[in-house]
């Protein structure tokens, strides 16, 4: 018979894990559709390269400047209701896209759209480290985060269908109905949040008493492992070394991330594809990556293991990025491409059980949201200066090669710091 404690993470997985899921899928999908949109939407504003990388990456200047503040807020007011808000806002915001007609307006909406959805997955990181123990969380986490490549594999094929299908429907073109359309679940899930979300596990009525009991014990052990105390502030915990060294590893691995993301339609619809057929092309290299974070997650937990298992696929990342500037084959590129991503991927998930695992309380919060209000900074800088570089002469291939650099360095700084964190271990 199972024990109280596995049959507690049973349950906190099939009850909380979907919803948020479900909304992470739609976080991610509102973020990057805009890189379909421009595949009709660039040409009707007239936007160039270099301005659509700006349009792209400004979203996440927003969401910087208003991470830190919204994720300590949510420490105070609670998961269900802070969440609940920042989906419903991310919603409206993202369908009230549709009906921009100047690219300077296009460019504060996406501002405005940052800030709104800043402090989403922060917080559901925070969220989770009450919920799930440390030895868990990783694989929890890579199951979280598998919304970013299914939104792509659901939401490019998708989206390429209604820029096809919808487009001239009441006289819309096919872009507007796609924020549109896109924007909906976000507003509906909101609503569900705040009626089925539950805080903590204290609150949680769908948990036995016995198993409510083995699960708070075994987090309060977790929170009770040797953790320097200045961790424990929000101050510590924003000027702690190992903080910044983290942000700016993640900042690296981000400028791959996004400048990928935001130009893979583009690169592929060159390939002389209609815009249906670019969203299933799109959508192969993210399958393949949904199944390497999962697989890459399972073992760091395995193995209790988790600075080699983000530096690793970095340094295989990097290189593949690098070598884009040498091939010609649309086929080797998608190979590549593939391999760049699923590797990029597959960082995060370990990743972010590392400052769950140095930080706690009030600080857990603010220090997630730092690194990853920074980290998310290369949202604008990835498509930025794949952008910049097109703009200039140079060709996809050689745009997308400079993201090596970046991965290259992500890799470096998390290799070159002393956590002082003991390897967490599973416990039965």
């Amino acid at each position: 018979m199972s024990s109280p404690l596995s049959r507690a993470l049973v349950k906190v997985q099939y009850r909380i894990l979907p919803l948020l899921i479900a909304g992470y899928f739609t976080a991610y999908l509102d973020r990057v559709n805009v890189s379909f949109a421009a595949l009709q939407m660039n040409a009707d504003l007239s936007i160039q390269p270099e301005a659509f990388g700006f349009i792209a990456g400004v979203f996440f200047l927003g969401y910087c400047l208003f991470e830190v503040p919204s994720n300590i807020v949510m420490s105070k007011v609670g998961a269900r209701i802070w969440l609940s808000r920042i989906m419903v806002t991310w919603g409206l915001l993202s369908a009230s896209t549709a009906f921009v007609t100047d690219v300077n307006v296009l460019a504060v909406l996406r501002f405005t759209l940052g800030a709104a959805e800043a402090g989403f997955f922060p917080g559901v990181i925070y969220y989770l480290t009450n919920w799930v123990p440390a030895a868990e969380r990783a694989r929890v986490v890579s199951i979280f985060m598998m919304a970013v490549p299914i939104s792509t594999v659901i939401g490019s094929p998708l989206s390429g269908w209604i820029l096809d299908a919808w487009n001239g429907v009441w006289g819309f073109r096919g872009w507007q109905w796609l924020f549109v359309l896109e924007a909906v679940p976000a507003v509906v899930l909101g609503v569900i949040c705040f009626f089925v979300l539950v805080d903590t596990p204290a609150k949680a009525k769908w948990l036995s008493a016995e198993e409510r009991d083995a699960l708070l014990a075994r987090l309060k052990a977790d929170r009770e492992v040797d953790i320097p105390s200045h961790s424990h502030s929000i101050r510590g915990a924003l000027t702690d070394r190992r903080v910044l060294v983290l942000a700016a590893s993640c900042f690296g691995t981000g400028i791959g991330l996004y400048g990928l993301g935001f130009w893979l339609p583009q690169i592929v619809k060159s390939m002389s594809l209609t815009n249906t057929e670019t969203g299933f092309v799109v959508a192969v290299p993210y399958v393949i990556s949904a199944l390497f974070m999962w697989a890459w997650g399972r073992h760091s937990d395995r193995t209790g293991e988790r600075i080699w298992h983000i530096a690793i696929p970095g340094f295989v990342a990097a290189a593949a990025f690098g070598l884009c500037a040498f091939v010609s084959s649309p086929v080797l590129l998608l190979v590549l491409l593939t391999i760049a991503s699923a590797c990029t991927l597959s960082i995060f998930p370990v990743f972010w059980t590392v400052p769950a695992a140095i930080l706690t309380g009030p600080a857990a919060a603010a220090g997630i949201a730092l690194i990853n209000s920074v980290a998310n900074s290369s949202g604008f800088f990835g498509p930025y200066l794949v952008g910049l570089a097109k703009q200039h002469g140079a060709s996809s291939q050689y745009a997308i090669a400079l993201l090596a650099v970046f991965m290259l360095a992500g890799a470096v700084l998390v290799l070159s710091m002393e956590f002082g964190i003991k390897k967490i271990s599973k416990k039965s």
